[in-house]
């Protein structure tokens, strides 16, 4: 059997998509398993043993579905559900599950606060779609793998360290600068922070107000380089992005901050089977919370309440309870 799965983005949702990978791979016999992506998100699962070909869609939705064709696939499995994978659905024609976004559920969830949400992580509703072809969650988490070429060697990491991922997509998932200061002042251990290029000015006055044991890493690795820091931490915390994710992945003990969004949403840290501990960090005090399913520039009430009102207090005591 030659199977398709599409998820073109974005760095979370493709990392949570791996045991979908993992187990049509590992249960369906003689199954040839090809996975398509956008260009910026190949890395991802370029080197995923799981996985026999990667496509790519870089700017031409036809050129991909061209190429795809030559394939000839027996089966699609859909785990993003929009309007370009309904397009090659359509346009490749054969038998294809399809992945439940729940949009009305959320969309309540966000304007009415009405809570009709399954208690239940999105790996598990990823999984329902394979229900029919008998194969079921192996329960052994998420997967990432990261390039040999990648590794960043122990050496120019401190013995002991927590990785502090300081960034995210949305500002409104972010911690601002004065509470990841005040929290990193109260950490003696080492603490290296993790973001991209986009988050470089924000860790310079992080790093500047804490002192020589505050380690700046933004914007000096790529992807692959950051999950490598990830994965010899003794504990990570994050906010609501693609980094807790691999932290999951990596099964390490994860303090996770939430913002405007809500674990309800079953994003949270994939942890079956209590591999590691997990603390969630939230405000739920709030009537305007969640004001999105993603996030914004800004809070749109202006006070940003469901990150500052989060006690410092809280992260720390979190920190020393799980180290």
């Amino acid at each position: 059997m030659k199977v398709l799965i599409l998820r073109f983005s974005s760095i979370g949702d493709i990392i949570l998509t791996t045991p979908v990978v993992r187990c049509i791979k590992t249960q369906l016999p003689n199954c040839e398993l090809h996975y398509a992506t956008k260009k910026s998100f190949k890395a991802i699962v370029a080197t995923n043993p799981y996985i026999d070909k990667v496509h790519v869609l870089d700017q031409s939705l036809s050129v991909l579905i061209q190429a795809l064709k030559t394939e000839e696939f027996d089966l699609i499995i859909d785990l993003h559900h929009n309007l370009r994978t309904a397009i090659i659905k359509f346009r490749l024609g054969v038998a294809a599950h399809s992945f439940n976004k729940l949009n009305i559920d959320k969309w309540l969830m966000v304007r009415f606060k009405w809570n009709r949400l399954p208690a239940q992580h999105i790996v598990d509703r990823y999984m329902e779609t394979l229900q029919s072809l008998g194969v079921e969650n192996d329960k052994k988490g998420l997967d990432y793998f990261i390039p040999s070429i990648d590794v960043v060697h122990e050496t120019v990491l401190p013995t002991r360290y927590i990785a502090f991922v300081i960034g995210a997509k949305f500002a409104t998932k972010r911690l601002p600068n004065h509470k990841i200061i005040a929290i990193c002042q109260s950490i003696a251990m080492p603490i290296v922070l993790l973001g991209g290029k986009e988050d470089m000015d924000n860790a310079t006055e992080i790093a500047a107000a804490c002192g020589a044991h505050v380690i700046n890493t933004c914007g000096q690795y790529n992807l692959n380089q950051s999950a490598s820091i990830v994965q010899q931490a003794a504990l990570v915390i994050t906010h609501d992005t693609g980094l807790m994710h691999i932290a999951a992945a990596f099964q390490k003990k994860i303090i996770s901050v939430w913002g405007n969004t809500i674990p309800d949403f079953g994003m949270y840290p994939y942890l079956p089977n209590e591999t590691a501990p997990s603390i969630i960090i939230e405000n739920k005090n709030l009537s305007c919370r969640p004001c999105s399913k993603i996030g914004y520039s800004r809070c749109p009430k202006g006070h940003f309440n469901c990150m500052e009102q989060i006690s410092n207090a809280s992260i720390t005591a979190a920190v020393h309870s799980l180290l």
